[in-house]
């Protein structure tokens, strides 16, 4: 198994976390507000310099005002389709 850090499939968590963030029209510091974490917590998400746990990303979901069930299965849907492109 290979480092997931600078994967496709990590690219897809970084594109997901933007996406959520964005749709609940918050700023990285509104959402760090939020999560009760400082705002670079934020932007190393978001740029992959940091990972993030299913605990976390419940609470990110949670924060966004977004369905964790159904953000998970997306993010499910979208690392698959990635490694069914690489696989070809």
């Amino acid at each position: 198994m290979n480092k997931t850090i600078h994967s496709q499939q990590s690219e897809c968590v970084h594109k997901l976390i933007v996406a959520l963030r964005t749709k609940a029209g918050l700023t990285q510091r509104q959402l760090a507000d939020k999560l009760e974490r400082e705002h670079s917590f934020i932007g190393r998400l978001e740029l992959g310099e940091r990972r993030l746990d299913m605990v976390e990303f419940f609470w990110l979901c949670q924060a966004c005002g977004t369905d964790p069930v159904k953000e998970s299965a997306k993010l499910m849907r979208a690392l698959r389709a990635v490694q069914s492109e690489t696989a070809k």
